[in-house]
């Protein structure tokens, strides 16, 4: 692996209930073959709709790549935008998955807080995205929904301290192609990483000042 790049690493979710397809996963393939640049080393994983699996799969996702950023994609029925998630949600956790689990505490990590917000504004993203002249609509949530994706993404931001991202996308055609939703992708998380950047460059600043 090539030192100088920074890892990202993006996942989309396996098949679920009515979603044969799972438009998340779709996505983050596409995004793939579009990337983030020359100097992000993009990782793509599925991650199977299985409570046992993330809590498994994600922490080793983390110790693999040692990412800068790790953002999770998944589809909700509901959408029709492309939507970012503030925080994730520890409790409350009832829906069975693909294996008819779900688990006993009905939360992700017991002891831990009820709720932990991502490092990243969402709201200046989904600006600037919407600005861009993209022609695929960004939206916010603060609320990722009490199943995998929010499951999911608690797990992710206790383990890295808010350095995750989930972002909601509609099924395939209602309205965007995967083509749109992998462009969408594409921008999200490259905004998010510009943002980290200036974010990073006030730390150094700081420290060089003091």
């Amino acid at each position: 692996m090539d030192n100088s790049k920074r890892a990202v690493v993006v996942t989309g979710f396996g098949p679920f209930g009515e979603h044969t397809v799972n438009a998340s996963w779709v996505a983050v393939q596409e995004l793939k073959k579009l990337g983030l640049g020359s100097d992000v080393d993009l990782h793509v994983h599925e991650v199977p709709v299985e409570y046992q699996q993330v809590q498994s799969l994600v922490p080793s996702l983390w110790k693999q790549y040692h990412p800068l950023l790790v953002v999770h994609v998944g589809v909700s029925g509901m959408a029709t935008t492309v939507t970012l998630e503030k925080c994730g949600r520890n409790h409350g956790y009832k829906g069975l998955d693909n294996s008819s689990f779900c688990p006993d505490s009905q939360c992700c990590v017991v002891g831990g807080p009820d709720c932990i917000n991502s490092i990243i504004d969402m709201e200046l993203v989904c600006k600037r995205v919407n600005a861009s002249g993209l022609g695929v609509a960004v939206s916010v949530s603060r609320d990722a929904g009490r199943y995998l994706c929010d499951f999911t993404y608690y797990t992710s931001l206790y383990l890295s301290h808010g350095r995750s991202a989930f972002i909601h996308v509609p099924p395939l055609g209602k309205p965007y192609s995967k083509e749109d939703l992998g462009r969408a992708l594409q921008a999200v998380i490259q905004e998010m990483l510009e943002l980290m950047d200036q974010a990073e460059g006030k730390i150094h600043c700081q420290q060089h000042f003091h």
